[in-house]
């Protein structure tokens, strides 16, 4: 796999990785994780009110009338 990064972003990449002294690499794989993670928590989240939503929705318009 190829990646073309921008010459600025390469730039701030390299300087982060040696200041944490790991490589490129391994802070781009970090960040690649990091992104998953973050979308996977935002599906979690959204789950979790559907099921509010649709389970509890007599409940939530009582309370929008309270």
């Amino acid at each position: 796999m190829t990646v073309r990064i921008p010459e600025d972003l390469d730039r701030q990449l390299n300087e982060l990785a040696a200041r944490e002294h790991i490589s490129k690499h391994s802070l781009l794989l970090q960040g690649a994780e990091l992104v998953i993670a973050r979308r996977n928590r935002r599906d979690e989240i959204d789950q979790g009110i559907e099921f509010v939503v649709s389970h509890d929705a007599e409940l939530l318009h009582r309370l929008a009338e309270a």
